[in-house]
């Protein structure tokens, strides 16, 4: 499993840091999504952050 971010269609919401601060983080600048970890190692917690992401912006590869 692989996370992928599309930034430019991010809204900055922050549910995905606090789903998993483990794998996500936000951009000082702007925001925007930051993926610390594009395999995370709680997979269910990555999963639940894309799923409530408001944007849609967080997708999963497999």
């Amino acid at each position: 499993m692989r996370i992928v971010a599309d930034t430019d269609v991010c809204v900055g919401a922050g549910q995905c840091v606090l789903t998993d601060p483990e794998t996500f983080d936000q951009s000082e600048e702007d925001g925007t999504v930051i993926v610390l970890a594009e395999h995370p190692a709680d997979e269910q917690k990555a999963r639940d952050a894309v799923h409530i992401c408001p944007s849609q912006a967080l997708k999963i590869a497999e």
